[in-house]
């Protein structure tokens, strides 16, 4: 019998319609287009404005769009992985919701929270599903609403992030596609450089940490960036050590979009050339979960079947890994 790996056969994603740029964020701080640029490579981001929605709105929009790309009845999806750092409230599961509000009525579904590296824990977990034999559709999500956790007169944090969602379904495979190796790491070293200080069972919410503004992300800049790059360079060169994969055997490096600086760095450690980097940090920021699936889906028309290609990610915690994957279809 042939051996079974998960493979990446549907994607799907969803953006919302409003635009934050460069230039309507030189009117909230002090910042300009330039220093934004040549520091992040960044340009603009998407925010989800509409009143009274939250995460789960943005991952069932990029959920319904895979499944009406693949003209899927979502109630043959066995499992729905709702990977995000921004979930809608405490306590209620986002990805159950999501489940419900999609149709998967027969799937069982929960978060995954590994900040901006959720997405590809997700593809581990989702990939270890369908190799185990018990599922044969796994719908795994990664959507985050940055914009509720951001301080907008905070010029270190507000420039980086925006909203999104995508969605990929993980299906059996025993021709070689799909999941092929994963190195993931993590250290709680980095527990105090990225975080939000209250609203936790530490510091649970009160009128002092609101008007202390501690709802909102902080980041150490300089610190997590330093880990970042040789966090993310290591593991993307581990995982092609260990795979014996050359830079010309290697198709695409889908990399965590939270600096264009972090990954040229992790590219030139791997010895990729420019041409075979996805990169629309420009286009959305930082979405955190959302990030490497909205990757796949604006550039789905380039991937060809039997495409080796790298993941990678890097988020608080820290947390941090890479996914090597052969891509099982040609759109």
């Amino acid at each position: 019998m042939n051996k079974i790996t998960a493979a990446i056969t549907a994607i799907g994603s969803y953006v919302p319609d409003y635009v934050l740029s460069n230039e309507v964020l030189e009117t909230l701080v002090d910042t300009n287009d330039e220093w934004i640029t040549t520091r992040t490579g960044i340009k603009e981001r998407r925010i989800l404005k509409e009143e009274g929605q939250g995460t789960s709105y943005l991952a069932i929009k990029a959920a319904q769009n895979l499944i009406e790309k693949a003209n899927l009845d979502p109630k043959e999806i066995d499992l729905v992985i709702m990977a995000t750092a921004t979930p809608d409230m405490p306590v209620a599961a986002t990805g159950v919701y999501v489940a419900t509000q999609i149709g998967a009525t027969n799937a069982f579904a929960y978060d995954l929270h590994a900040a901006c590296s959720s997405f590809l824990y997700g593809m581990s977990t989702a990939s270890a599903y369908i190799a185990s034999g018990k599922y044969k559709k796994v719908l795994l999500i990664g959507a985050d609403k940055m914009s509720s956790i951001i301080d907008y007169t905070d010029r270190a944090t507000c420039i980086i992030f925006g909203d999104g969602g995508g969605a990929v379904l993980f299906e059996p495979n025993t021709e070689g596609y799909g999941l092929q190796d994963e190195f993931l790491r993590s250290d709680g070293v980095g527990r105090e450089f990225l975080k939000i200080d209250a609203g936790g069972s530490i510091l649970p919410a009160s009128e002092e940490t609101v008007k202390n503004k501690q709802h909102y992300v902080f980041q150490d800049g300089k610190t997590v960036f330093k880990y970042a790059v040789s966090g993310m360079a290591d593991v993307s060169e581990k995982i092609m050590q260990r795979n014996n994969l050359t830079k010309d055997d290697v198709n695409w490096l889908v990399a965590h979009q939270a600096n264009k600086r972090i990954i040229d760095a992790t590219a030139n450690r791997m010895g990729l050339d420019e041409e075979k980097v996805l990169i629309n940090i420009h286009k959305y920021g930082n979405t955190t979960s959302a990030t490497l699936p909205l990757l796949l889906c604006d550039f789905e028309s380039q991937l060809k079947k039997g495409d080796n290609i790298i993941f990678a990610a890097f988020g608080g915690g820290f947390t941090w890994g890479a996914i090597y994957l052969k891509w099982a279809y040609t759109k």
